[in-house]
């Protein structure tokens, strides 16, 4: 097999792989317990910790159940056969560093319609029909809240063996010649050996991990969070309303572009492994919904005024997200002849080769949104994950960690980007820095 040419960041060094692949997993149950049992403290959970040292840890970890079990299993099937059996338009990816060339079934926005209308359609069956019959009962939302340590456990192990599969199948039956080894056994482990791994022909894994469970499971959790709290008080406070709205505006526009994002670094740079999906399984339906998770038990009341500003702002902000990566796929998809802002865009013809020998062009867009920064659209999506938060106030700084950790993955990814145009497109990518200077931040960075 040929040797990975993914481009690392220097931030992330060998040891912190073994530190991530260490302290991810039982962060995740610590997050959840503070969130769900320790009132969101972090006060709280560090003086339980140590007064009861690691028995302590030990006894807040949920152990996996059968239920947990249970709805994990409907879930991932009931999405593989939505990824599977929806019908869809053929769309094309990028060309792979190898020639390669993957195509997608872009059927993500039905998916994500069928999801949700038949998670919402099980909570009504249960609350009108749910003494004929206990099979309605598991798919409770508020079951779900109810079961979401011993959901969360069940997923950092199922994934952890998921991971290992994935590393095995790249070794012995990778499915397209993007794939390789480094010849160290953890960044394998860690980055992935398949750019593109697939069961059979027309299952994309990487499509089923960030997309079709990472990313729908955000929007199921959000209205579950909003649903739990109405069966406790009553009423859901505007702050979940804010919240659970701005959350689910954004995962629609995500299955929107959802083709989009199979040009991004996610999908057609980063390989198979337990940093993308790992992160998909576990990091994103915890991580992710954290503020809602939070809000839960702390109903906040904004007051109408303030709860439709905040509103206003996170839908700009995601519409300003959303404009961005439209405006790069409109310049893309018309060979750069599209209007940017009423006028003709300003671009760079870059040429480069690819490993096997090929010559390819490439427009690289210098106007509108990517004449302000070079990945201005990280700008809006911090916003917009800031504006969801804030409905829980600052009592604590638990539900702001997403925000922070968004922050400093996509100025991350924003360098690792950066790293790989420049071995790519060498002088062309030089021409394009001196063009547009800044890297996320206009006038700033």
């Amino acid at each position: 097999m040929a040797e990975t040419k993914t481009v690392h960041s220097p931030l992330v060094t060998y040891f912190s792989m073994l530190s991530l692949l260490t302290l991810c997993p039982p962060f995740v149950i610590l997050l959840w317990y503070t969130m769900v049992h320790a009132d969101g403290s972090v006060c709280q959970t560090w003086d339980y910790l140590k007064q009861h040292g690691l028995q302590g840890f030990i006894n807040i970890w949920p152990r996996p159940t059968a239920i947990a079990w249970k709805i994990i299993a409907c879930y991932a099937a009931f999405e593989a056969a939505l990824q599977l059996l929806l019908p869809g338009k053929e769309v094309e990816g990028p060309i792979s560093p190898e020639g390669n060339r993957p195509v997608y079934k872009a059927n993500g926005v039905a998916a994500y319609v069928v999801t949700l209308v038949t998670y919402l359609s099980l909570w009504w069956l249960w609350n009108v029909r749910h003494a004929a019959s206990d099979w309605f009962g598991i798919f409770n939302p508020s079951i779900v809240y109810d079961n979401l340590g011993e959901i969360f456990s069940a997923l950092i192990f199922g994934s952890l063996v998921f991971c290992v599969f994935l590393y095995i199948k790249g070794h012995l039956a990778p499915s397209s010649t993007d794939s390789g080894s480094s010849g160290n056994m953890i960044i394998d482990f860690y980055w992935g050996l398949e750019l593109y791994p697939r069961i059979g022909k027309n299952f994309d894994i990487k499509v089923f991990t960030n997309c079709r469970f990472g990313m729908m499971s955000w929007a199921v959790l959000a209205l579950t969070y909003c649903i739990k709290q109405y069966e406790q008080n009553g009423k859901v406070a505007d702050s979940m309303l804010v919240n659970t709205i701005l959350m689910l505006v954004y995962v629609t526009k995500f299955f929107w572009w959802e083709a989009g994002y199979w040009n991004t670094m996610d999908i057609a740079h980063d390989r198979a492994g337990f940093y993308i999906c790992w992160g998909c399984l576990v990091w994103v339906p915890s991580v992710y919904t954290s503020p809602g998770m939070y809000l839960v038990n702390h109903p906040v009341n904004l007051g109408l005024q303030l709860a439709l500003y905040i509103l206003a702002a996170g839908i700009l902000s995601i519409y300003v997200n959303y404009d961005c990566d439209r405006q790069r796929q409109e310049f893309r998809r018309t060979d750069g002849k599209s209007f940017v802002w009423g006028r003709l865009p300003s671009k760079i013809v870059a040429s480069y080769t690819t490993t096997s020998g090929q010559k390819k062009i490439s427009l690289l867009l210098t106007s509108g949104w990517w004449g302000l920064s070079r990945h201005f659209h990280y700008v809006p999506e911090i916003l917009a994950a800031f504006f969801w938060t804030v409905p829980a106030l600052f009592n604590h700084f638990l539900p702001y960690f997403y925000v922070i950790f968004l922050t400093i993955l996509l100025f991350d990814r924003a360098k690792r980007d950066d790293d790989r145009c420049r071995s790519k497109y060498g002088k062309y990518w030089k021409l394009y820095c001196e063009k547009v200077r800044y890297r996320i931040v206009p006038g700033i960075y």
